[in-house]
């Protein structure tokens, strides 16, 4: 496969390195700011995959930042600006045009804030054998890719790059973060998540789940952090599709997964290479899905 028009990894200079996630790439600007880059990296099972999804990170970024600015109201965010030109050299531009945020510098809360509207993924498969959902008690005989009766918290913890994020209780969130920053990303994920789910809805897609991290300031506000409602962290349903009982197409990376299934990958690395048409109708799905949501 051609990674001519890819970016899989950024080398800047003219900036401080600080940290290369499974995704993104983070420099620091100054003291109160960095600079996240979107490449085009693609993880799934929390292995990051070789071969990258062409123009995957401006897509991503695009819509974080439509995201960012629509649901604000909600919550702060991180971000500042998506013009990167005059914090990198010039020849550096190429590995971050269209593709960064220049970000208030918080700390990062360590829990994945998963919320879900519909029964799906890994909580389907939980609540086939347990009737639960990271210990919420559900109806029975509830059905696949069914609407839940309301949003659920469903949290994670965050793993390092090359770990699993594990599936944790309400009870444990308070244990690493407190009662009251564990409540208050429990309303407010399910507050956004019900925002843009409403909004998505009018525009064709059904948002089943989403993952938010948040993080504070020096005077302890909780900011949305990290990337917002992108086909990377959601799964994004075509509503005209969508049937209760079956795994409905998506516009996400279940594709990918769905591939890595098909030919009983262990989930540990290395992870095998994807075939060309499996990456580029993925960038075609989130090209999709950024199309209908921004119009």
């Amino acid at each position: 496969m051609s990674n001519l028009d890819s970016i899989t990894k950024t080398n800047l200079t003219s900036l401080e390195f600080v940290y290369r996630g499974k995704v993104r790439d983070i420099y620091q600007v100054d003291a109160d700011r960095l600079l996240v880059v979107q490449t085009d990296r693609l993880s799934a099972f929390d292995v990051i995959l070789p071969d990258p999804i062409p123009g995957k990170g401006r897509l991503l970024t695009e819509l974080s930042i439509f995201w960012f600015k629509r649901l604000q109201h909600v919550i702060p965010n991180h971000l500042l600006t998506n013009t990167a030109s005059e914090f990198v050299a010039t020849e550096e531009l190429p590995q971050v045009d269209g593709r960064s945020m220049v970000v208030k510098k918080l700390t990062p809360l360590p829990v994945e804030a998963i919320v879900r509207g519909y029964l799906a993924g890994s909580g389907w498969k939980e609540y086939r054998e347990t009737g639960a959902v990271c210990g919420v008690q559900l109806p029975r005989d509830l059905r696949e890719s069914e609407k839940l009766p309301q949003t659920i918290f469903t949290p994670s913890t965050k793993a390092e790059v090359g770990d699993h994020d594990e599936n944790i209780s309400f009870d444990r969130v308070v244990d690493k973060i407190g009662l009251e920053y564990a409540t208050k990303i429990r309303d407010t994920s399910c507050e956004l998540y019900e925002a843009a789910a409403a909004y998505a809805a009018d525009r064709g897609i059904i948002i089943a789940d989403t993952k938010f991290e948040f993080g504070t300031d020096n005077d302890g506000n909780l900011h949305l952090i990290d990337e917002a409602l992108t086909s990377d962290s959601s799964r994004f349903w075509p509503k005209q599709q969508y049937a209760v009982g079956s795994s409905p197409p998506s516009f996400d990376k279940q594709f990918v997964r769905d591939w890595l299934e098909s030919i009983s990958w262990n989930k540990k690395p290395p992870a095998p290479n994807l075939p060309e048409e499996i990456a580029l109708k993925t960038a075609e799905k989130y090209r999709e899905a950024l199309t209908l949501l921004t119009n």
